[in-house]
């Protein structure tokens, strides 16, 4: 499995690496950004809900990357704060965040991309 999908990673960013740290799994976000995610964040109530949200919004991927419903700028909030380790009220609170806000489709979002003012408030 690890197999086909470094094989669709690399058809889809052939000039990016295709290593991912030991321990890890790699991701990407709708604005294209690829992560390197520890895999104990995967038992993590934010992430379940992030790949629930994927799934609703882009289907399973049979080839190709797992792309997640936000953007880097989101991505990079969350990861930040589950190294740091959050508090049970704190991850409520994101995962509370995370539910109400429906993250821009990859049209919308290309939209944007260009656009000087976009940024992504997602209530956190």
């Amino acid at each position: 499995m690890a197999r086909k999908w470094q094989k669709a990673d690399s058809a889809n960013h052939s000039n990016k690496s295709l290593i991912v740290d030991k321990g890890c799994f790699a991701i990407y976000t709708i604005d294209k950004r690829r992560f390197s995610i520890p895999l104990e964040f995967l038992s993590n109530s934010i992430f379940q809900q992030l790949f629930k949200m994927s799934e609703e919004e882009f289907g399973l991927p049979s080839e190709g990357p797992i792309k997640l419903p936000c953007d880097s700028v989101v991505m990079n909030y969350i990861v930040s704060l589950l190294k740091r380790g959050l508090a049970k009220d704190l991850e409520t609170a994101v995962l509370n965040s995370i539910t109400s806000y429906c993250c821009p489709s990859d049209a919308y979002f290309h939209q944007l991309e260009h656009a000087d003012q976009y940024s992504l408030v997602c209530g956190f």
